[in-house]
């Protein structure tokens, strides 16, 4: 969480009911010491900064860039993330899918919120809400419509159902205008959502309006 801070010395009631219970429930585990707090942020930190979307988007920027290493990516998720040294807990068995002009991926996990955190980070909460798990099976247009993207009538939407076993990543399209950028640049355009498939890239103009 941004910001988070151990003090408990502002105003609690800028806190909403659920954030004032997790504090209480923290004070408690760090007053019996089952928690220590400045591991916690390290942890926290960790998950959101480093094991985060920043990751995803550095290897679609190298896929998007790079034939051959979007070659070992399509063939063997897994090995082809470990180069960038992405690995450990729900990153261990990756597939990679790309979206075409004809075909969009996205992805889901209907019996609970399997995630692949070495390349996303924490899993957003909408990705755990029963509505979505269950809704983007049945109506999957309709889902991603809600999210702003409105695919044309005749594109293929592919949902693939995230298991123990198996985790995927959502290669997005490359924007148009993009010739010559390079893997830095290209990453600033990736988003987490284009990386779960109820989003797109940004393009040029968007990451401009973005920034």
């Amino acid at each position: 969480m941004p910001g988070h801070d151990h003090s408990h010395d502002h105003d609690h009631s800028e806190l909403s009911e659920i954030e004032l219970r997790v504090r209480a429930l923290e004070t408690l585990l760090t007053e019996k010491g089952y928690i220590d707090p400045p591991a916690l942020d390290e942890l926290i930190e960790t998950y959101e900064t480093k094991i985060g979307p920043k990751n995803g988007a550095q290897v679609v920027a190298r896929a998007w860039s790079n034939p051959a290493y979007r070659e070992r990516l399509m063939s063997d998720a897994t090995a082809a993330i470990a180069e960038f040294g992405f690995t450990g807990r729900q990153g261990e068995h990756m597939v990679a899918v790309e979206n075409t002009a004809e075909t969009h991926n996205m992805v889901v996990c209907t019996l609970c919120s399997c995630y692949p955190w070495t390349v996303l980070g924490l899993p957003p909460v909408w990705y755990k809400s029963p509505p979505y798990r269950s809704r983007a099976v049945r109506d999957p247009r309709g889902v991603l419509a809600e999210f702003g993207v409105t695919l044309p009538d005749g594109k293929e939407i592919r949902v693939w159902d995230s298991t123990a076993e198996v985790r995927y990543l959502v290669i997005p399209e490359r924007p148009a205008g993009t010739d010559g950028w390079n893997e830095d640049l290209l990453a600033e355009l990736v988003t987490r959502d284009s990386m779960i498939g109820t989003g797109l890239a940004l393009d040029p103009a968007q990451k401009e309006t973005a920034a």
